[in-house]
C-alpha cells in the first residue's frame, strides 16, 4: 500500500495550500516522549478529574467508575492508532486529510464542525482556569476582593484580569508555532501528575487512608444488569470525552518520523498513563466522599483548602499551567489549522490561532458555562458529530481506498484531480455524514431517548462506515499501485509546483 500517486507534475493551489498545511518535512522531530506528554496533557486536566467524578451520577462505585473510564481508554487508543498512524503516513493536518474523503473543498465541512466544538471549549477551559487562578489571588492578596464587586459583561474586574492574562499566555505559545506548543506539552503533562499525585496523598491523609471503593450515589446498589448498563454507558462517555481530540490526532501525530513512535507515543500515553490518571482521579473522589460527605467535582476547591500558602501556591499555578497545555493541545491547535484550511493563501496557522483566540473572547464562556442548555444542545449537538465525520474518514481510508492516497494531490483544484470530485467537494461522503449525523443528533438531544444518549458515538462511527461504504463504494478513483513511500518520497514522484 502507497501514500504515494503516480509520477506526475502537480500544480498546486494557494486556495489549498500554505506552508503550515504542507506535507510534514522529513526531518520530523516530535518523538514517543513528545506524543507521551500530548496525552499527559490531554488527560491530565480539570476537566478530566471533574468528567471522573460525574461518572457517580450513573450509580457506579468506585471499582466500576475505574473499569467503566479504563475500558474508554482502550477504545481511544485503538482508535488513535488507527488514526494517528493514517496521519503519520500522510504527514498532513487533519482538515488536509479529511480532503481525501469529503473533497478539497468539502473538507471545510468536517474541519469546521470540528473548529466550532474546540473553539467554545477552548473559551470554556480558559475561563475555568482563570477561575483557578482566582483563589490564589485572593488568597495571597485579600484586598484585591474589592475587584469582585463590579462586574461587566457578567464577570468581575478582576475575573476579566485573571481570563485576559491566560487569554494572551495561550495566544503568546500559539504564535510561537507548534514546536512551542511540543515544549508547553512536555512541561504540563508531568506537572500536573506530580499535583494530582500529591493532592490525592493529600486526600488519603485526611481521609484516614481508608477508601470506601463500594461507594455510589443514588441509594441501594442497582442489579446486576443495571450495573452492567452503567459501565458500559460509562465506557462510551469516556470515549465521547475524547471524540474531538481522537478525531483530528493527525495534527500531532503527523510530526513523528515513522509508524512505532505514534504506536509507543499512544501507548505510554493512553492504557498506561490514561488508566493511571482515572484510578487517581477516583481515589481522590472517594477521599472527599470520606472527608465532606460527597464527591467534590471541581480539584481547584480541594487545593484552596490548603493551609500552607506555598502549597496553595504550587497547587493552583500547577492546575493553571495544566489548564493551559491541555486546552492548547486539544482545543488550540485544531480550530488553528481548521480555519486555516478554509483560506490558506490568507489564513496561516498563526492567523487561525488568533482568530480562534478572539472568537473564544466575543463568546462570554463564563455565560455559556452558566447555562447547561447551551452546552447539551448546541456543543453536544455538534459533539455527536464526531463519530459520524470519524467513522466515515476511517471507512473511506482504511476499507474503500485501502490506504492508497496521493499526498499531492490533496493540494490541487485542478478539475481532473483525484479528490476534486464534483466542484471540489465529494457529495457522496457528505450524504454519509447527513444520514449518520441525523440519527446521531436525534439520539444525543431528544429527552425522550436520554438513556441512549451516551451511545451517541458509537452509534454514529457505525452509521458513518455504514454509510459510507454504502454511498461511496465504487464512486471513488483510487491512485495508480506503486512502491510505499513516505511523504517526503511522495514529493519526488508526484511533484508539486505553484500555479
Amino acid at each position: 500500500m502507497s501514500e504515494s500517486g503516480p509520477s506526475t507534475t502537480v500544480q498546486r493551489s494557494p486556495r489549498l495550500y500554505n506552508e503550515d498545511l504542507a506535507p510534514r518535512r522529513p526531518n520530523a522531530v516530535w518523538r514517543t516522549w513528545d506524543l507521551f506528554c500530548v496525552w499527559m496533557s490531554a488527560v491530565h486536566s480539570l476537566g478530566g478529574y471533574t468528567f471522573a467524578v460525574g461518572l457517580l451520577v450513573l450509580g457506579l462505585n468506585g471499582w466500576q467508575m475505574a473499569l467503566a473510564m479504563v475500558g474508554g481508554v482502550a477504545i481511544v487508543y485503538l482508535g488513535c492508532n488507527l488514526m494517528g498512524v493514517a496521519g503519520q503516513r500522510l504527514g498532513v493536518p487533519f482538515p488536509v486529510f479529511a480532503r481525501v474523503s469529503f473533497g478539497v473543498f468539502g473538507a471545510n465541512v468536517p474541519a469546521l464542525l470540528r473548529a466550532v466544538v474546540a473553539i467554545f471549549w477552548y473559551a470554556i477551559q480558559t475561563y475555568l482556569a482563570s477561575a483557578a487562578l482566582m483563589i490564589l489571588v485572593l488568597k495571597l492578596v485579600p484586598p484585591a476582593a474589592a475587584w469582585t464587586h463590579a462586574s461587566f459583561l457578567g464577570l468581575s474586574g478582576l475575573g476579566w484580569l485573571c481570563f485576559l492574562g491566560l487569554w494572551l499566555l495561550q495566544l503568546v505559545v500559539l504564535h510561537r508555532g507548534m514546536e512551542t506548543v511540543r515544549k508547553l506539552s512536555d512541561l504540563s503533562g508531568p506537572v500536573i501528575w506530580i499535583a494530582m499525585l500529591a493532592l490525592a496523598i493529600w486526600v488519603l491523609a485526611r481521609a484516614g487512608w481508608h477508601l470506601d471503593w463500594t461507594y455510589h450515589e443514588g441509594g441501594p446498589g442497582m442489579t446486576t444488569g443495571s450495573v452492567i448498563v452503567a459501565v458500559v454507558s460509562g465506557v462510551f462517555l469516556t470515549v465521547s470525552y475524547f471524540a474531538g481530540p481522537m478525531l483530528n490526532y493527525a495534527d500531532f501525530a503527523r510530526f513523528a518520523p515513522d509508524k512505532r513512535t505514534v504506536l509507543r507515543g499512544n501507548r505510554l500515553g493512553l492504557p498506561l498513563n490514561a488508566s493511571a490518571f482515572c484510578v487517581v482521579s477516583v481515589i481522590i473522589a472517594l477521599g472527599t466522599v470520606r472527608l465532606y460527605g460527597k464527591a467534590i467535582s471541581d480539584p481547584v476547591q480541594l487545593v484552596a483548602e490548603l493551609d500552607s500558602t506555598a502549597a496553595l501556591l504550587l497547587g493552583t499555578v500547577a492546575f493553571a499551567l495544566a489548564t493551559v497545555g491541555v486546552n492548547i493541545v486539544l482545543n488550540f491547535v485544531s480550530p488553528a489549522y481548521d480555519l486555516a484550511n478554509t483560506f490558506p493563501k490568507r489564513i496561516s496557522f498563526k492567523t487561525g490561532g488568533l482568530i480562534t483566540a478572539v472568537l473564544a473572547l466575543v463568546v462570554l464562556p463564563w455565560k455559556i458555562y452558566a447555562n447547561p442548555v447551551a452546552v447539551n444542545y448546541f456543543l453536544g449537538g455538534v459533539g455527536a458529530l464526531m463519530g459520524p465525520l470519524f467513522g466515515i474518514l476511517l471507512a473511506d481510508y482504511y476499507l474503500i481506498r485501502r490506504a492508497r492516497v496521493d499526498v499531492a494531490q490533496l493540494y490541487t483544484d485542478a478539475v481532473s484531480g483525484a479528490y476534486h470530485y464534483r466542484r471540489g467537494t465529494n457529495l457522496r461522503a457528505v450524504a454519509a455524514l447527513v444520514t449518520s449525523g441525523a440519527v446521531t443528533l436525534v439520539v444525543a438531544l431528544v429527552p425522550a431517548l436520554a438513556d441512549f444518549a451516551s451511545y451517541a458515538w458509537p452509534i454514529g462511527v457505525v452509521l458513518g462506515v455504514v454509510c459510507c461504504l454504502a454511498f461511496t463504494r465504487g464512486g471513488t478513483a483510487l491512485p495508480p499501485q506503486s512502491p510505499a513511500r513516505g511523504p517526503a518520497q511522495s514529493a519526488a514522484t508526484s511533484t508539486v509546483t505553484d500555479h
